[in-house]
Order: C-alpha cells, then sequence, then structure tokens
C-alpha cells in the first residue's frame, strides 16, 4: 500500500471520532487505532473506583462498592441468573398470572420468567426442581447480567 494513502488515513482517523480504521486491498491490510483521552465511559460501563491523593484513605465501603450485601442476604439454595441484560417479565403476556409464585414447587425446565432483550422475548428455565423460597426481581423491572432473580430450594 501506498505511503501516501496511509498518511492520508491517519489524517482522516485524527479528524474523525473514530478509535480505530482498517483498510484493505487485495491482500494488503492496514489497521490504524488511537487511544482516546477525555471521553466519557459509555453509560451502560459500571462507575470505575478513582484513586485516593497520596496519603489519604479511602473507607472499605467508599472503596469498592459492590452488591455484595445483596448476595449475602440471600436464603440458601439454587439461584437463578440473568443471562443477559433486558427487562424481566414474570408472566407471558400482561393481564395473565405470574409463571411462578413464591412457595410453588418447580421442575427441571419449567419456564421461571422472560427477559426481553433487544425485541427477543427469551425464556428463562429451571436447571433444578424444588420450591420457590424467593423473588428478587419484580414484573416488568430492568435486570443486568448475571443478576440474581430467583431462589430454588
Amino acid at each position: 500500500m501506498d505511503l501516501r494513502k496511509i498518511k492520508k488515513l491517519i489524517e482522516m482517523l485524527e479528524e474523525s471520532n473514530l478509535s480505530e480504521l482498517e483498510i484493505r486491498e487485495g491482500e494488503e491490510s492496514v489497521r490504524l487505532s488511537r487511544i482516546m483521552t477525555n471521553v466519557a465511559p459509555p453509560s451502560y460501563l459500571p462507575p470505575v473506583a478513582q484513586a485516593a491523593p497520596a496519603g489519604q484513605l479511602i473507607p472499605p465501603a467508599a472503596a469498592a462498592p459492590s452488591n455484595q450485601n445483596a448476595v449475602r442476604d440471600l436464603p440458601e439454595g439454587h439461584v437463578v441468573r440473568a443471562p443477559m441484560v433486558g427487562t424481566f417479565y414474570a408472566s407471558q403476556s400482561p393481564g395473565q398470572p405470574a409463571l411462578v409464585k413464591l412457595g410453588q414447587q418447580i421442575k427441571v425446565g419449567d419456564t421461571l420468567g422472560i427477559i426481553e432483550a433487544m425485541k427477543m422475548f427469551n425464556p428463562i428455565e429451571s436447571e433444578v426442581a424444588g420450591v420457590v423460597v424467593k423473588v428478587l426481581v419484580e414484573n416488568g423491572s430492568p435486570v443486568e447480567f448475571d443478576q440474581p432473580l430467583l431462589v430454588i430450594q
């Protein structure tokens, strides 16, 4: 590939808001990337803990905010976790009763709820048999990946 073309690609990359560019011509390819500075992270990423100035202590609770308390408060049993980010629905459609209720006996393969992600409705099936001892999410609430949904004993 011609050096002038590469220089022109570098200029185009610097003038744009792209962080990476790859061009292929036949069997030749050029990949340019740059480190973006002063760019805010996307809103879907968790906040990053900031380092304390030298000599200043950060209390442990402030240093690593987490949902460990929520995990510790879960009853004994199998925790059903969200396999994806989306919206949790407890029933097949609005107005219908919930698929599972507190205290209900379930079998392996029973549908526990539905997560809507990108206009696709994904059933959440039980991997274990037992009794539902805790429902941790409300119908229609947003859920994160790996968020606890239910506990089955």
